[in-house]
């Protein structure tokens, strides 16, 4: 059974001492801004980030659960999560990667796509990221 509360969140806290994610991504989005912007509970992002559909760390001057810019698209009239990144993200997470090691995978250059995979996943490349995510060395 996958841990709830506080210890939901336990490997994302074990991370926290160097938050080489804030080099890693410019832009963050707070948790309830994020659900504000997709017109979801703010309750139901944090169900997402639990169930590693999506990646959240805590950053800025509170130390708050914020989600990278990145991760959100244009949808309408509003916003929604990239639709190609969960399923990306369960492809890094089979291969063994951790949060901090999916989003260093997702946000470093990739010389087999010639950008980043979040940069190719928001261009519509899935299939190629797809396939540099099934080359990771197991």
């Amino acid at each position: 059974m996958a841990p709830t509360g506080r210890r939901a969140f336990a490997s994302i806290g074990r991370v926290e001492q160097d938050r080489e994610w804030e080099t890693l991504v410019s832009e963050w989005v707070y948790v309830p801004d994020v659900a504000s912007r997709i017109g979801i509970p703010d309750k139901q992002v944090r169900a997402l980030i639990h169930d590693r559909k999506l990646l959240a760390f805590r950053t800025g001057p509170n130390a708050a659960m914020a989600v990278p810019e990145a991760f959100l698209v244009a949808d309408g009239d509003g916003e929604e999560i990239l639709t190609s990144l969960r399923g990306t993200l369960t492809m890094l997470g089979d291969a063994g990667y951790d949060e901090l090691e999916s989003l260093r995978w997702l946000f470093t250059e990739n010389d087999q796509l010639g950008a980043t995979p979040i940069q190719a996943l928001r261009d519509g490349r899935v299939t190629t990221v797809r396939r540099a995510a099934q080359a990771i060395d197991y």
